[in-house]
């Protein structure tokens, strides 16, 4: 899937948001943060983990929502490393979306450790895994980005 889109739509969010907020210029820390809680909260509306409850998983236009909510934080992670990727990385992950959701963990936190690109790259490739299990379309994704991207505009405008 092509992403210089995103990164185009992404990096202007960021600077909106920056020329607003400017209590704190260095938010790297923060944003690897909350990709940690996006992940969470995609894991959350898919109940792949709650073996103790008999409730289905979230609508999957609420799943897809979240699902591109972390996509905001990786790619705003990957601009302010200078890491901007034309594509998006290829590769296989094996797993149920329990085992996806711990692997991708891992991967976030190596990435933020050791900064590199193969490491933002191997990130990639684990939400894709995600993305993969869920039965997302590249279509599916980057249309719900799009439409996350602009409810975050008004968002901001709004004083959220």
């Amino acid at each position: 899937m092509q992403l210089t889109q995103l990164y185009k739509m992404q990096y202007g969010l960021d600077l909106f948001i920056s020329n607003n907020r400017k209590e704190k210029t260095d938010v790297f820390r923060e944003k690897g943060l909350a990709l940690f809680v996006e992940l969470a909260e995609l894991a959350n509306e898919t109940r792949c983990f709650k073996f103790w409850s008999a409730k289905g998983p979230s609508e999957n236009s609420v799943i897809l929502e979240e699902y591109v909510d972390s996509i905001h934080f990786i790619l705003s992670l990957g601009i302010e490393k200078g890491f901007e990727l034309s594509n998006w990385p290829e590769g296989e992950i094996e797993g149920e979306l329990t085992d996806l959701f711990l692997k991708t963990t891992i991967s976030i936190n190596t990435f933020l450790e050791k900064l590199t690109i193969e490491s933002y790259e191997d990130l990639w490739i684990h939400y894709g895994a995600i993305a993969e299990k869920l039965g997302f379309t590249n279509e599916n994704i980057i249309a719900a980005y799009i439409a996350k991207n602009e409810e975050n505009y008004n968002r901001q405008n709004t004083g959220y």
